[in-house]
């Protein structure tokens, strides 16, 4: 009664059918299976080594793609003031113009006024 209250108590039969499978699964396989060396740093570099090889490369990626972002947006604020220094150039020829427009009218109107 005792054995047969732990055995369900403890899910007996789902785990033993789990260990079986393990067990038959093991038998495919050649090579032995993965033991700890002994010394902590060297088991945990095989799993994490390769874990920041791929987050190297992932930020790697990420940093070509920014600088590349960046490249485009320089390119786009160097286009932006030299066509800000087109217009003021432009803004100040055309000053020039009025301003020189403006002196000939005073001394036409001056030229009017004493020929009257």
């Amino acid at each position: 009664e005792e054995v047969q209250a732990l055995k369900e108590e403890g899910n007996l039969p789902v785990l033993l059918k789990s260990l079986d499978k393990l067990e038959r699964e093991a038998k495919d396989k050649e090579a032995p299976a993965w033991r700890p060396t002994g010394i902590p740093e060297e088991d945990v570099r095989g799993a994490v080594v390769p874990y920041l090889l791929k987050q190297r490369k992932f930020l790697q990626k990420s940093l070509q793609e920014k600088q590349e972002r960046n490249s485009q947006l320089a390119a786009a604020v160097l286009a932006g003031r030299q066509r800000i220094a087109e217009l003021q150039e432009q803004i100040r020829r055309q000053k020039e113009e009025w301003q020189g427009t403006a002196v000939d009218g005073r001394k036409t109107m001056e030229n009017l006024d004493d020929v009257s």
